[in-house]
């Protein structure tokens, strides 16, 4: 089998979600691989230096270096590595995560060129980053979506009598958890009975303000932080409707883990949600920041309960396409 080097954010934070580096680095050493990973050094500056030793470190013994490229400050990591890769003659594979990475494109034209036109292979997790980065003329790039292990996710039957709405990512403003709030607000002026529940680690601040509006509007809120899986699986059991409320967004793991599960699912229309989501078929959406038209979208659930019966079963199917056991095969191609 082949020796791997992981660069990532591989965090245990009580302020970040498990992300792929964790997930699929995981599934890799399972079916044989050699995997080494970095870093989990905290100080960012401390951890891009942990990075760049890990790479020269192992470079003799590594066929292919994984590097989860994001459109933020961790951009920058991508970069760095990828052309010391270069210097070592090593194989990379830039991971793409992030929504906004069409905007990095645009304002970091020659660093992504650097990056994108040298790797052996991109790996997108989305068609719509796929197909964004194509027009871009990256051409060496393959499909390989985010996986779960579906045998984790029970499907349960998901009666719609009152909304109980569940909510689960990092309290982030381009995660827009406020707007799940507006949402019960305007649920609670139209005199619906409602229930939410929002699940995730604070990574912005914006845990405090979703606290702080909710007791101005006066909406009831059941608050979580951060949650193992298993834990917040059980906590889902109790709720009948999700919500996505990104600004931003490529192929979110939530939502494949959430269709899984047999929820309805009402999603935001942005960056690669449509690609991800059929209006009207295995899902809802809606506008960005559109509370009014995501109330709508929840009432339509409850007013069309076989309709909406039917949008949950296809949206399993879909889900269970993303199960690790379909997915691996794939990896093997590409690593082969």
């Amino acid at each position: 089998m082949k020796n791997l080097l992981y660069i990532g954010n591989k965090l245990n934070l009580e302020s970040a979600n498990v992300t792929t580096i964790d997930t699929l680095g995981l599934n890799l050493e399972k079916e044989g691989y050699k995997v080494s990973f970095s870093s989990s050094k905290i100080t960012k500056v401390i951890r891009l230096l942990d990075m760049v030793l890990a790479t020269i470190k192992n470079a003799r013994q590594t066929h292919f270096v994984l590097i989860d490229t994001y459109s933020t400050q961790n951009f920058y990591y991508a970069f760095v590595i990828s052309q010391l890769c270069r210097v070592l003659k090593l194989k990379y594979i830039p991971i793409l995560h992030g929504g906004d990475l069409p905007k990095r494109l645009q304002t970091s034209k020659r660093m992504s060129d650097y990056i994108f036109n040298n790797a052996y292979k991109i790996v997108s997790p989305s068609l719509y980053l796929k197909e964004i980065f194509e027009n871009f003329g990256y051409i060496k790039i393959t499909f390989i979506p985010n996986s779960i292990e579906i045998t984790n996710y029970p499907f349960k039957d998901k009666r719609i009598d009152k909304p109980k709405i569940f909510w689960l990512r990092s309290f982030k403003k381009i995660y827009n958890p406020l707007m799940a709030i507006k949402v019960a607000k305007n649920l609670k002026n139209k005199n619906i009975g409602y229930e939410l529940c929002m699940v995730g680690p604070d990574g912005d601040g914006s845990f405090l303000f979703a606290q702080n509006l909710a007791r101005e509007l006066g909406v009831e809120v059941t608050f979580k932080m951060k949650m193992d899986k298993s834990d917040w699986i059980k906590e889902s059991f109790n709720y009948n409707v999700f919500i996505n409320t990104s600004n931003f967004d490529n192929m979110p793991v939530s939502v494949i883990e959430a269709m899984a599960l047999g929820f309805p699912i009402v999603s935001t229309n942005v960056g690669g949600m449509s690609f991800m989501i059929e209006d009207n078929v295995d899902g809802l959406l809606v506008n960005k920041d559109d509370e009014t038209g995501m109330t709508s979208a929840i009432i339509q659930l409850i007013n069309n309960p076989n309709k909406t019966e039917k949008m949950i079963n296809i949206a399993r199917k879909k889900a269970e396409k993303f199960d690790w056991n379909n997915v691996k095969h794939k990896w093997f191609e590409l690593l082969s």
